[in-house]
């Protein structure tokens, strides 16, 4: 029996993810799908046979860290996360509104997964961090490569470097200090650094998978506004066959750490053949 818990998941390709996951994995396994609101974690844990509800914020420490005690007292440890919160972006907010928030569940939020969840991951599990194509320093001006060099900086670095770039963003500035347009570019490059950098400690030593996959365009409510053209987004349902593939199926090493999209690795300092449709240009 395996002990599963989808980040992010009452709506979606967190939902997908959790619902395919609980068909998936062998008879007698659980899958936590969460989210913070309690009544829609509730209803979509209700419908797929398997899961079980957790009320979670990852943008809340100690949420996190009560989230993490639950399944060790209960499981012992657990066997897969993957890691799906994220923050929306509004047509209606500024980036200097938003990027707080943003920074706070996307980037931090992965990080307190990692440190919480990252020690009960057993032997043979998995932990896989949702990103996208554009976590890649492709996509990042090569005179702030340093800040994400994922050889010799740790979690806390990351972290560090993403809050000031917030600063930056809050205080109109980080286009002059070479960032680029898109605050979701720097997020997604922040949460493949940190699966790197996790991958780099623990995948080895652990003997566990660690990853970011990105699946692809999306048709769901919070990609709707950003993007012109739809035709080619997938439905979560097929998006989700992806990443319970990287979640369940056998594992070539060799993308350990690495960003994958549709089983292929994104070069961290090449991104893939041909730019991935870009959705939120100023």
């Amino acid at each position: 029996m395996s002990i599963a818990l989808v980040t992010g998941a009452n709506q979606g390709l967190g939902r997908a993810v959790a619902e395919l996951l609980a068909r998936r994995l062998e008879d007698g396994s659980t899958v936590y799908l969460s989210g913070r609101n309690a009544e829609r974690v509730t209803e979509a844990a209700s419908a797929i046979p398997g899961a079980e509800p957790l009320v979670l914020d990852v943008s809340d420490d100690q949420d996190v860290a009560e989230a993490a005690r639950l399944i060790r007292e209960r499981h012992g440890g657990i066997d897969l996360v993957v890691s799906n919160a994220a923050a929306r972006r509004s047509a209606d907010r500024s980036d200097a509104e938003t990027i707080r928030e943003f920074v706070e569940t996307n980037n931090l939020g992965t990080s307190r997964m990692i440190r919480e969840f990252g020690p009960l991951v057993r032997t043979g599990g998995r932990f896989l961090i949702v990103a996208s194509a554009f976590g890649s320093l492709r996509y990042l001006d090569p005179a702030l490569w340093h800040l994400f060099d994922t050889e010799t900086r740790d979690l806390a670095d990351i972290d560090r470097v993403m809050l000031e770039y917030a600063d930056l963003v809050e205080a109109g500035k980080d286009h002059e200090a070479g960032w680029p347009a898109s605050i979701n570019t720097v997020s997604k490059i922040g949460q493949v650094a940190s699966a790197r950098i996790f991958a780099r400690t623990d995948a080895a030593a652990r003997g566990i998978y660690i990853g970011a996959v990105c699946p692809g365009l999306v048709d769901t409510e919070a990609s709707r506004p950003w993007f012109t053209d739809m035709s080619q987004a997938q439905t979560p349902e097929a998006a989700a066959v992806d990443v319970v593939s990287l979640a369940v199926d056998p594992i070539d090493p060799a993308v350990v750490g690495q960003l994958v999209q549709h089983r292929v690795v994104i070069g961290w300092t090449t991104g893939m053949d041909g730019d991935p449709q870009q959705p939120d240009r100023r």
